[in-house]
């Protein structure tokens, strides 16, 4: 399925000129997605023109409506449009690699030095900055999303929902999508659309395809009897690929409790360690799921199976990515032109900032106090921070980091520095 009809460019590329162009992207993409998004405007709207600002922006508002990380499917998309299929794998992979190249070696050097004074040290400013990062993203998204009162709403109950009652973090993304969707305004004008290049047999034919790659070496490890946590790994991780709408930081806000406290395969201290890793290399920051997963096998069974969790993680996260891209991209036109799937998307957003809320508190109880409880009272869950525990050093650092990135305005991964050795400094000499 070719993808190169109607792009808008002053000289058509070769598949070389590209694949340079993703390796670069790959590289420098630091930052989170609207760092990596903005950097791939650059490369490809505003220095290159392979793609018009409109047919850029369009993408964009589909990759928003998918769940997954929204700059992989762009990139993925941009190369798809230009060289089909293979253009868009290319992209697509380019984007991840790097970044899962350096996680894993630093997973690696996580698992077998993380009780070391010094790395523990290290990681204790870490901890603190990742608590400002996950607020700093917390309010960019809540100024996108709560344009008005009704999503207000949505995300006070999308909160109460997750932090007091538990309610699972696909269902509430459900009920606020087929809230938004009914409140769609069904009767706004809409521009007509030419669907004649679509085939429905080709799109049957992605869907198979996509599903079979992603699916099938699922299913192999419970046939060939591999270990249960390749098996858990791969099952948990697919069905978040399927329902994480909103970006890494919904992802973590759904993951992390359930990874903590369902599975137990990471402590609390490690989950933020994990985000703070991903914060600190390139690529999307949906790469944490791959740290768990290494770090859920290497506690059952060693390096071998740690990397082994960590490659089923890496495949579950990123094939259904493909899958969304490659079936859907014929149809961003229309998609971008259907207002109650708009309204859909407007009402989910609006959810993922009390979801987001929910892992902000949830962190800031781990990171700053040493004791936090659950305490269940009927349906209701508490999570209680013994008082006594506060850690003092932790809260300075969270200001610092605080007043890093709000008032003096610094990237992510100064702060993630200066609060590394701050707090290495101050925990290992006081």
């Amino acid at each position: 399925m070719s993808g190169s009809n109607d792009v808008l460019v002053d000289e058509t590329p070769t598949l070389a000129q590209t694949t340079r162009v993703w390796w670069k992207i790959g590289i420098l993409s630091f930052g989170g997605p609207a760092a990596q998004i903005a950097l791939m405007h650059k490369e490809v709207v505003e220095d290159r023109n392979w793609l018009s600002e409109q047919q850029f922006l369009n993408a964009l508002s589909f990759c928003m409506l998918l769940p997954g990380p929204e700059a992989m499917q762009l990139a993925t998309y941009a190369g798809w449009r230009l060289h089909g299929t293979l253009g868009g794998l290319i992209a697509g992979l380019l984007f991840v690699l790097p970044g899962a190249a350096v996680i894993m070696s630093l997973a690696t050097i996580y698992s077998i030095y993380g009780d070391v004074p010094l790395v523990e040290a290290l990681f204790y400013g870490i901890k603190a900055a990742v608590l400002v990062i996950v607020v700093e993203a917390l309010l960019r998204v809540a100024k996108k999303a709560l344009s008005q009162r009704v999503h207000w709403l949505i995300a006070a109950l999308a909160f109460v929902g997750i932090f007091f009652l538990s309610i699972p973090y696909p269902l509430i993304v459900l009920m606020a999508g087929l809230f938004g969707w009914f409140m769609g305004t069904a009767g706004m004008d809409r521009q007509p659309v030419d669907m004649a290049h679509v085939s429905a047999g080709k799109t049957g034919l992605m869907i198979a395809t996509w599903l079979a790659i992603w699916l099938l070496p699922l299913l192999a490890l419970g046939w060939l009897g591999a270990p249960g946590i390749l098996v858990e790994v791969g099952r948990f991780f697919s069905m978040l690929a399927v329902v994480t709408f909103g970006g890494a930081y919904a992802v973590l806000a759904y993951m992390a409790q359930d990874v903590v406290v369902q599975f137990g395969w990471l402590t609390a201290g490690e989950m933020v360690d994990a985000l703070g890793l991903a914060e600190t290399t390139p690529g999307p920051l949906i790469l944490v799921t791959q740290f768990v997963g290494f770090l859920a096998g290497f506690k059952d069974g060693g390096f071998l199976l740690g990397l082994s969790a960590a490659v089923v993680a890496l495949w579950v996260t990123f094939a259904p990515c493909f899958l969304w891209i490659f079936v859907g991209a014929p149809y961003i036109e229309w998609i971008s032109n259907q207002p109650r799937l708009r309204g859909a998307l407007k009402a989910i957003t609006a959810a993922v900032v009390g979801v987001i809320l929910n892992l902000s508190i949830w962190f800031a109880l781990h990171v700053l106090f040493s004791g936090v409880n659950r305490q269940k009272l009927g349906p209701i869950t508490l999570w209680r921070p013994d008082l006594a525990t506060i850690e003092w050093l932790a809260v300075a650092l969270f200001f610092v980091s605080a007043f890093l990135a709000f008032r003096l305005h610094w990237g992510i991964i100064r702060i993630l520095l200066v609060a590394s050795l701050l707090g290495a400094g101050l925990r290992l000499y006081l």
